[in-house]
């Protein structure tokens, strides 16, 4: 059920950016409603996946992707439509994509979990776009949400570097002692 999920997540991802395209304040809030139910599939997919002892490969692989394609077409879109900067999305893009590249980096030496400062990301970041896509919300707002899901993207980036660096100090004492 959580692969099904995953799978679902990916697949509404090209629906969530065409109704965002099409003008009408009820395609917005259908490309918001569209936007927040993937998201929350995103964290049932996870719930069930642990409660039920269904973690698979395909689940560690598919899901973090899943998730990449729904913020990152978001954020792609919103950008293109005007209503956030680019310096933002691209920001945000290179933080996932270098952390991405960072965990296979070190996975000869070990796994990278998840961290707790990760998920916040993902919610702020979620909460952010939420935000952009409603159509009456003020700027500021939107600007502080987004400010806020910027500080934290940026610092959890930071963090893994430190967590890939240390690893690899622990591997290589491993081996050398």
């Amino acid at each position: 059920m959580a692969n099904v999920l995953t799978i679902a997540r990916l697949a509404i991802v090209p629906v969530f950016t065409v109704f965002l395209f099409v003008d009408g304040q009820a395609w917005r809030l259908a490309a918001l409603g569209v936007f927040l139910l993937a998201s929350l599939t995103d964290q049932l997919d996870g719930w069930l996946a642990r409660k039920y002892a269904l973690v698979t490969d395909f689940g560690k692989i598919a899901d973090p992707i899943a998730d990449k394609a729904l913020i990152g077409a978001a954020l792609l879109s919103l950008s293109y439509l005007g209503e956030i900067p680019w310096w933002i999305t691209l920001v945000i893009i290179a933080r996932e994509a270098g952390v991405t590249l960072l965990r296979f980096l070190v996975i000869r030496h070990g796994v990278i979990p998840a961290s707790y400062g990760g998920k916040v990301k993902t919610v702020l970041q979620i909460v952010a776009i939420a935000l952009y896509i409603v159509p009456v919300v003020p700027d500021l707002v939107r600007w502080g949400a987004m400010g806020l899901a910027l500080v934290v993207t940026v610092g959890t980036g930071a963090d893994y570097v430190v967590r890939a660096v240390r690893l690899r100090q622990v591997a290589r004492s491993a081996r050398a002692g």
